[in-house]
């Protein structure tokens, strides 16, 4: 093998080395980033992972909110109709939140099995339903307030 053809093969080993090397922490960032969705019944059954970031969606339970002495920390179960999850939340919830609403949450369980969420979504009207909350109530068997309509209205009616 002569001197330039040696300098031409390092230089195309070196080449996909760097690429597969960039591609492997591009996907690992990616995973890293992924935020899964899971219904209380899943939680329930352990498939969430403990301290791992996730969303968990379902119906408010009526008569659980419960405000600190701050206002600001929100205590509330969450349910899918199946399995309740206690969610506890600090900061200013949606305008749209309420007892008996859809909402979609992300943030961790700890190991005592309290949600602790980084951000609550509601749902913007009475027949939309985050069509992940839908297909969990759906498959836990239950029903939802207006789903006269189907769970998931889309915006371009």
């Amino acid at each position: 093998m002569t001197p330039k053809r040696k300098r031409r093969l390092g230089l195309i080993v070196a080449l996909v080395i760097g690429v597969g090397v960039a591609t492997g922490l591009a996907l690992y960032a990616f995973q890293q980033n992924l935020l899964y969705f899971y219904s209380p019944s899943q939680v329930f059954a352990g498939e969430a992972l403990t301290g791992r970031m996730f969303r968990v969606g379902g119906l408010v339970v009526n008569g659980s909110v419960k405000h600190e002495g701050d206002d600001l920390t929100v205590h509330f179960e969450l349910t899918d109709t199946d399995k309740t999850i206690p969610v506890v939340y600090t900061g200013l919830l949606p305008d749209l939140f309420r007892e008996g609403q859809g909402i979609v949450a992300h943030g961790t369980i700890d190991r005592d099995g309290l949600f602790r969420a980084e951000e609550v979504l509601a749902k913007h009207d009475e027949n939309y339903m985050p069509p992940e909350v839908a297909a969990s109530l759906k498959a836990a068997g239950g029903e939802h307030p207006g789903d006269a309509a189907p769970g998931y209205a889309p915006l371009d009616k």
